[in-house]
């Protein structure tokens, strides 16, 4: 498995207990939509391992969970995974519909604005927290326009198309900076 193929699902934050349990931090929307993994991948040296869940609990109204993993039965054993990241496959993903998607999954889309029609194709999303950017090429010029859901008017799938309504002006600066 490649980490291309998988989504960041959270860290191994720390030990708990003495019988090789952990806690893991979730970084999704919605932990208990994970309560029944069978199996997550841990980044251990570069490389995806595959770990098999013998039991979940997340503490209640939190993103943290107490871990056990088969074969993981001791303080030493635990120790080596404590700041591992976890992974799944995209296919775990939950789907989305509407206007909401992954980053991962519009790179590549046409991007349409509802004023000055097509502007290009969306690159990447730059993700910065609390501010993330489609990276657009504009016109031979890199443009960034922020993700927001005032500014995202349509997302369609199947034409692999994001319609947005860019802020006033903010085009112009990139045409007139040629």
């Amino acid at each position: 498995m490649n980490i291309g193929d998988t989504f960041y699902l959270g860290v191994i934050s720390k030990k708990y207990g003495y019988k090789g349990e952990l806690v893991g931090v979730f970084d999704v929307d919605d932990p208990e939509k994970y309560i029944k993994l069978e199996s997550v991948f841990l980044l251990i040296e570069e490389k995806l391992v595959p770990f098999f869940v013998e039991n979940i609990t997340f503490k209640p109204s939190s993103n943290q969970a107490i871990i056990r993993f088969k074969d993981i039965d001791n303080e030493l054993k635990a120790e080596r995974l404590v700041d591992c990241e976890m992974y799944l496959p995209l296919d775990m993903l939950p789907p989305l519909s509407g206007n909401q998607f992954y980053f991962h999954e519009v790179e590549g889309f046409n991007m349409y604005d509802t004023r000055h029609g097509y502007i290009g194709k969306i690159e990447r999303i730059i993700d910065y927290p609390g501010n993330p950017l489609f990276r657009v090429i504009f016109e031979g010029n890199e443009i960034l326009i922020p993700v927001r859901d005032e500014y995202l008017k349509e997302t369609d799938r199947k034409s692999k198309k994001i319609t947005v309504t860019t802020p006033d002006g903010l085009l112009d600066i990139f045409r007139n900076n040629k």
